[in-house]
């Protein structure tokens, strides 16, 4: 969520803050998303594990970095090609945040299998773990908009989240190495 939130902000220079634009990031993130469950819900069909997990969160960090490096240059190209604030945001939503937001996307299908072990408590661990994301999103969104957006820049803000995604896939690569998924 700090990333939809802060791409409204990213996009405003070239395209403005619009219905336009905000409905064209909408749609990147929500389409973005339903394909990562998608594939999230096939990769976990195979032989799941915390380790593929954690390189999923890797995976989104690194797929991060080109906003942080080539946003602005490629937003410039975009608006040069497109000045229309409704297809030239929807194209640079894509451009800049289809492919965190697909890996991200992939995580809680794949999360749901390595918590399920048995059908019967399948909607148990599924409503829990969305109960966590969702809950911090939410967390997230506040944090963002209240208090990181006014004391550190939005590439700052991009940094640390990318901090706290590889910290995290750290940490479960090092407590997942004796983890074993019961069949």
């Amino acid at each position: 969520m700090a990333i939809e939130l802060l791409s409204g902000r990213i996009l405003a220079p070239n395209f403005g803050n619009s219905i336009y634009v905000w409905g064209g990031v909408i749609t990147v993130f929500m389409l973005a998303l339903s394909v990562g469950y998608l594939l999230g819900g096939r990769l976990s069909v195979g032989q799941p594990s915390l380790r593929k997990l954690s390189l999923l969160l890797l995976a989104v960090a690194i797929a991060i970095v080109p906003t942080i490096l080539m946003g602005e240059a490629a937003m410039d190209r975009v608006f040069a090609l497109i000045e229309d604030p409704r297809y030239g945001s929807l194209l640079s939503s894509g451009v800049l945040f289809f492919l965190p937001t697909l890996i991200s996307g992939m995580i809680s299908p794949y999360a749901v299998r390595l918590l399920v072990s048995e059908y019967k408590t399948s909607g148990h661990h599924a409503g829990l773990l969305f109960f966590v994301s969702t809950f911090g999103s939410a967390a997230g969104t506040i944090l963002t908009s209240f208090y990181l957006i006014m004391y550190l820049e939005i590439n700052q803000i991009f940094l640390l989240l990318i901090g706290i995604s590889t910290a995290i896939s750290l940490l479960s690569l090092i407590a997942g190495r004796n983890y074993v998924l019961e069949a």
